[in-house]
């Protein structure tokens, strides 16, 4: 989408009109739809705006690791009781590292709470977020493309390409959840920091003919980190990187061969392996925008920011974005600010950018540590995972981490 951006016109030039919305949404995703419904009582007029018609995302099978500060949002939401029954709950991380015979178990006692997370396939989330806007006070403008932006003093103009015809709306402030390649942030000419890894990602979903027993597991190779993640019904969602030719080959071979590769990592610990799901193959990058906010518009999930899939950060990232965003938009609507101020915007961006960062950070470091021949580094990390065996609070340090508990706690998680 080829998106114009008008630049900002003195409000005194302006012909007056009226204000559509208080907040439109650019993306209907997990975390926009999240941001929606944090923000559908709060007294503002919400839009979402999205390409798409409004269920597609229902379409989608991908599987998600959840944080248990996610899981909080979302029972902060109210539709963590319908999400719950259709996602596994685990009580168990096992970490390896190639064929070193050091095996690392994390389990709720190491952190002192229930459980260590969740995973959720998208359509069931996106489900239950489109379940609670049901009858909410909210605007769906879709499918609709957006075409340009004019950002003025007060408000932003909206052009929309909605079946055929052109329509303007004016919102008081935008937010961008429209990707790792947002047109909008694009648009807005906020630059991006980051690298694309010497890696891709092959995932898909398999059935083991044993019980994965709710274990998440991570197993370290020199090529990649190869995750899997355990669905209900026995069945599996698994992430292996990998060099990008190596990714290649292991999209284009054969089932059969394919399979053979995972049970060599499993080394048959889960006995005979179906395919159920095709192949799918996507690049791996770390991304981070100079800022996520201007006046008039803010960003939030991809378009702020990408992670490395290692530890099941990046969705989570958005999750949490959007509790933030919500509290302090809400806040600042209470107090009578206006809400698409730099000044209250900038109340997000310096809460979310630096926690964001250290995930960041985290997991670059996970990868570059374990996907690495190097033999000094492969002596110490080894000897870190004899640490971590014995150690309680390393094991703490990294479930803190990893599980959400760092940084400051939105409102929403609290409830």
């Amino acid at each position: 989408m080829a998106l114009a951006q008008h630049p900002s016109t003195p409000h005194s030039s302006l012909p007056i009109s009226p204000l559509d919305f208080d907040i439109a949404i650019a993306g209907a995703g997990i975390v926009g739809l999240t941001l929606a419904c944090a923000l559908k009582d709060a007294g503002l007029r919400v839009a979402i705006i999205e390409a798409k018609p409004r269920e597609a995302g229902l379409s989608q099978r991908r599987a998600y690791a959840i944080t248990l500060m996610s899981g909080r949002i979302f029972q902060g939401l109210g539709v963590w009781e319908q999400i719950l029954p259709h996602i596994t709950t685990f009580n168990q991380i096992r970490m390896a590292d190639a064929d070193y015979s050091t095996i690392v178990n994390l389990k709720p006692e190491d952190l002192g709470t229930k459980s260590l997370g969740y995973v959720g396939e998208h359509c069931v989330l996106v489900q239950a977020l489109l379940d609670k806007l049901e009858g909410a006070d909210i605007t769906w403008l879709c499918p609709a493309e957006l075409v340009q932006v004019d950002y003025q003093a007060d408000v932003v103009a909206l052009t929309l390409a909605i079946a055929g015809e052109t329509q303007t709306v004016h919102t008081r402030l935008l937010v961008a959840a429209d990707g790792a390649r947002s047109p909008i942030r694009t648009a807005a000419g906020i630059t991006t920091h980051g690298w694309q890894y010497w890696q891709s990602c092959v995932t898909a979903v398999l059935r083991p003919e044993k019980s994965h027993e709710n274990i998440a597991r991570e197993h370290f190779w020199e090529s990649g980190p190869f995750a899997t993640l355990p669905l209900p019904d026995n069945r599996c969602q698994i992430v292996l990187t990998a060099p990008h030719a190596e990714a290649q080959q292991l999209l284009e071979s054969s089932e059969s061969e394919f399979l053979a590769e995972l049970n060599r990592r499993y080394e048959g610990q889960l006995g005979k392996l179906e395919l159920l799901s095709p192949r799918i193959l996507f690049p791996v990058q770390l991304m981070q925008s100079d800022r996520y906010t201007q006046p008039r518009l803010a960003l939030i999930g991809d378009a702020a920011h990408c992670c490395h899939p290692v530890g099941g950060q990046g969705l989570n990232m958005g999750i949490r974005d959007a509790a933030a965003l919500a509290q302090v938009l809400e806040a600042a609507y209470q107090r009578g600010e206006d809400i698409g101020k730099i000044s209250v915007l900038k109340r997000y961006d310096r809460w979310r950018k630096l926690e964001n960062l250290a995930i960041l950070g985290f997991t670059d470091l996970l990868d570059r540590i374990f996907s690495n021949r190097w033999l000094p580094l492969v002596v110490i990390r080894r000897l870190g995972l004899r640490v971590m065996q014995v150690a309680r609070p390393v094991k703490f340090l990294a479930l803190w981490l990893m599980t959400g508990a760092a940084g400051r706690h939105p409102n929403l998680s609290k409830r």
